[in-house]
């Protein structure tokens, strides 16, 4: 880090969870990256005043503001990080790039194909004027699926036949549990399936080359009332008697069927869930191909499990390969060897190809018409389920 090198300067939208993933990233990606510019944490925006200030002081920003589109407007901002729910996605996303701003957007894209629509247009739009837009699918950033992603392209694994990808966490398994905007679907667009679901079907794609070309899915609700929060009370504050309906699923589950890249003409399935009691957040990926399979475990994240089905016979056998030397992808700027990353990591890489890409000019991964398509398989799970589990091409 210099203090000669150009600044960017960033303004966060959200200060939530994932407002506090990205303040991590964005603080700490140039104290261990060089990067071509410096960000500089400008401007943190909420719509409650005292609890964005609050924000502001722990997460290290320089101001807070309540009103995203000043923000927006302002001439000295160069990035807009979208951390808010779904449902506001499109419409600060295409302020923002039409504005000229460079836009990370978390994921999903949108809460809608026809919003992810009206974003990519707009997006595609400002490339050609040299603004950038990226989304937010950080497990891509992990050095163990890096290296998995290696071991794919250099054809290690041959051609993969089948996918199995499941996300599990359990943090909604008490029916008491409170009400949460990600349990509404005007906020969130849909549950399990696309607040996690999202991220395996964009690992598998990333990992293979390969696209999913159709669906056959289920959705499931087991819990259609939860207790409301008083008025200004967190997650961890007492409920009220009071008991709102829960309008998303809790549970998907959808086969597929793949086409291009490694596993073209591959079958999947997938399951994302927020009921898997004592599972915590395994995001689980497990390729199986002619030569040789992989399976990776978020709760295990530093680690890459690899098969080789080449090797002799009485030495085959899956290898625990422990993705922290300098050789594997981000490596090299964190510790020394063995000495394991955290979740946190990811948002630092994230940053650091979304900067390297702005100077370069580049258009960084995954594009906003990435995320469309993801978007679009979401949409095809769900129309899926509506009829019956009908196998539905996605287009």
């Amino acid at each position: 880090m210099t203090d000669d090198k150009p600044r960017l300067r960033v303004a966060m939208i959200g200060y939530g969870f994932m407002g506090a993933a990205h303040s991590q990233g964005w603080r700490t990606a140039p104290r261990f990256f060089d990067l071509p510019y410096e960000p500089e944490l400008a401007v943190i925006v909420g719509r409650d005043a005292a609890r964005v200030e609050e924000a502001r002081v722990r997460f290290g920003w320089q101001r807070a503001e309540t009103d995203w589109r000043a923000v927006v407007g302002d001439p000295d901002i160069d990035v807009i990080d979208i951390c808010t729910p779904g449902d506001s996605h499109a419409e600060i996303a295409i302020a923002a790039l039409e504005a000229g701003k460079h836009v990370l957007c978390e994921k999903p894209l949108a809460n809608t194909v026809d919003e992810a629509e009206a974003m990519t247009v707009v997006a595609e739009r400002a490339a050609e004027l040299g603004v950038r837009s990226m989304v937010g699918f950080s497990y891509r950033r992990v050095p163990a699926i890096g290296l998995a992603r290696t071991l794919v392209q250099d054809g290690r694994l041959g051609g993969i036949r089948q996918v199995r990808a499941l996300y599990l966490q359990d943090w909604l398994r008490d029916e008491d549990g409170p009400m949460t905007w990600r349990l509404d679907k005007t906020l969130a667009g849909s549950g399990s399936l696309g607040d996690i679901g999202a991220h395996a079907v964009d690992l598998v794609e990333h990992l293979t080359g390969s696209r999913l070309t159709g669906v056959s899915g289920t959705l499931a609700t087991f819990v259609e009332e939860r207790p409301l929060l008083a008025e200004g009370v967190g997650l961890s504050g007492t409920a009220s008697a009071e008991r709102g309906g829960v309008t998303v699923d809790d549970a998907a589950w959808f086969t597929a069927r793949l086409a291009g890249g490694a596993a073209d003409g591959a079958i999947g399935g997938f399951e994302a869930t927020r009921y898997a009691t004592g599972r915590k957040n395994a995001l689980r990926i497990e390729l199986s191909g002619s030569r040789g399979a992989i399976a990776f475990d978020l709760e295990r994240m530093n680690e890459l499990e690899f098969y080789d089905a080449t090797a002799p016979a009485g030495e085959q056998g899956f290898t625990r390969i422990i993705a922290t030397e300098p050789e594997h992808p981000y490596m090299a700027n964190w510790w020394p060897t063995g000495h394991a990353i955290g979740y946190e990591h990811a948002f630092s890489h994230e940053v650091v190809d979304f900067v390297t890409a702005i100077a370069a000019g580049a258009d960084p991964e995954p594009s906003f018409a990435d995320g469309l398509h993801i978007q679009r398989v979401l949409d095809a799970v769900e129309r899926s389920a509506a009829a019956s589990s009908a196998w539905t091409p996605i287009p």
